[in-house]
C-alpha cells in the first residue's frame, strides 16, 4: 500500500512543503501552467532520465528538485551531483540552458544552491522558497553572492581604525561567502554607527533586498533607529532614511518597502508563531523576559514553523546587536528560520558565542 511506502510518504510530505511556499505540484502526465505562477512537475522528463521535480514560473523552468527518502539523509551529498546533472539536461519539449536553482530534501531537510554563485555552496533553508522569490532573483545577471564581489573601497573619512577593519573584514568574510560573521568592538567603540555604514554598502553595492536589525530591548531599538536617522554617508548628502526605508517593528506588519526592519528577536518570535505579544516583553534582555521565562516553562515554547507571510527569504542579512543575549534558547530557531547571513555585534563574547559564529571573528 501507498501509505507504507516510505518514498511515498517523503514525497507526499515535500509536495505539502511546496504548497505550503506557494507552489502547485503537479504529474507530469497533466500539466496545467495556468494554475498558478510556480509549478512543480513530479518526474519531469530530461535528456539524463526524469528528475523528481522540475520548478517552472511563468511557464519557464528555472530549477530542479532532487528528493530523497528520509533515511537517505545523509546521502544529500551525492543527490547534489545529480540534481546537477539533471539541472544542466535538456527538458522535455525545450531547449533550455542550464537551469540555476537546485534542491535536495527529504521531508525533513532541504539544501539549496543557485548555479550562478561564484563557487555554488549547497546550504540548508527551513522551507522552499516562494516562486516569486526565484523569479526576481532571475530578473538580475548576477546572483546577491556574485555582487558581493563588487564591493567599491571604502571611503575612510570620519572612521575609526577598529571601525575600518571590521567593515572591510567583514566584507571580505561575505565574497568568501561565509554565512556568519562576529564583529567584537568594545562598549563605546561605535558598533552601530559600524554597522549601518556595512548595511548602507549593502544596499547600495550588493543590491541587499531587506536587513533585519535586531536588538534585546525596545529602548535600544529606539536609539537604533535615531541612529539610522542621524547616518550621513560620505558619498551623498541626503541621510540614510532618505536614501532608505527604516521601520522599526512595533507590531506583526512588516511593510514591502522596508529595506531595513529593527525589531526585537522577542517579537520576531511571536511574529514567526502568528501570537500576540506583550509588549513588556520587550522591555528587558531576551534571556531575562519573564515573558521568556513563563514560556520555557508552559508547553506554549514550540519550535517555529513556516509562516507564509513572512518566508525564508524575507532578510538577506540580520544584524545581531549584543548577539552573546539572543542567539541561545528560543532564539536560535528564529535565526535558523531565516536564509540570511548572520552579523553579531558584541563587546562581550564567550565560548557559545564564538562557536555560533563558526569562529569567523572579523574585528
Amino acid at each position: 500500500m501507498s501509505n507504507q511506502n516510505p518514498e511515498q510518504i517523503a514525497r507526499d510530505k515535500i509536495d505539502a512543503r511546496l504548497e505550503e511556499a506557494g507552489w502547485v505540484v503537479q504529474s507530469n502526465n497533466r500539466v496545467d501552467f495556468s494554475a498558478g505562477k510556480g509549478i512543480a512537475v513530479r518526474e519531469y522528463q530530461t535528456s539524463v532520465g526524469p528528475a523528481d521535480y522540475v520548478l517552472f514560473v511563468n511557464h519557464k523552468p528555472i530549477g530542479v528538485i532532487e528528493a530523497k527518502r528520509d533515511e537517505a539523509g545523509a546521502k544529500l551529498d551525492m543527490a547534489a551531483e545529480q540534481a546537477t546533472d539533471y539541472a544542466k539536461a535538456k527538458l522535455k519539449y525545450y531547449n533550455n540552458d542550464s537551469l540555476p536553482f537546485i534542491f535536495e530534501c527529504t521531508s525533513k531537510i532541504i539544501y539549496f544552491a543557485d548555479l550562478r554563485d561564484p563557487k555554488p555552496r549547497h546550504r540548508e533553508i527551513f522551507a522552499f522558497f516562494k516562486p516569486e522569490t526565484l523569479e526576481e532573483w532571475l530578473k538580475t545577471d548576477k546572483s546577491l553572492r556574485r555582487r558581493m564581489l563588487d564591493f567599491p573601497e571604502l571611503d575612510t573619512t570620519g572612521l575609526r581604525p577598529a571601525q575600518i577593519s571590521a567593515v572591510t573584514n567583514l566584507e571580505k568574510s561575505f565574497s568568501d561567502n561565509r554565512p556568519r560573521a562576529l564583529i567584537q568592538m568594545a562598549t563605546g567603540a561605535g558598533k552601530t554607527f559600524t554597522a549601518i555604514t556595512f548595511i548602507y554598502r549593502l544596499l547600495k553595492f550588493a543590491k541587499a533586498k531587506r536587513i533585519l536589525f535586531l536588538v534585546d530591548t525596545r529602548n535600544l531599538g529606539e536609539q537604533a533607529e535615531q541612529e539610522f536617522m542621524n547616518f550621513r554617508p560620505n558619498d551623498d548628502n541626503r541621510k540614510f532614511t532618505e536614501l532608505y526605508n527604516v521601520q522599526r517593528l512595533t507590531s506583526s506588519y512588516i511593510a514591502n518597502e522596508s529595506q531595513v526592519c529593527i525589531s526585537t528577536i522577542q517579537r520576531l518570535y511571536s511574529i514567526l508563531k502568528g501570537e500576540e505579544m506583550d509588549d513588556s516583553a520587550e522591555d528587558t534582555n531576551p534571556n531575562e523576559s519573564t515573558w521568556l521565562q513563563q514560556k520555557l516553562k508552559s508547553q506554549e515554547a514550540v519550535p517555529v514553523e513556516y509562516t507564509p507571510k513572512v518566508p525564508i527569504e524575507q532578510f538577506d542579512f540580520i544584524v545581531i546587536d549584543e548577539c552573546h543575549c539572543s542567539i541561545y534558547n528560543l532564539w536560535k530557531q528564529v535565526l535558523d528560520y531565516f536564509d540570511a547571513f548572520l552579523i553579531g555585534l558584541t563587546a562581550t563574547p564567550d565560548k557559545r558565542t564564538f562557536g555560533f559564529f563558526n569562529e569567523n571573528v572579523v574585528s
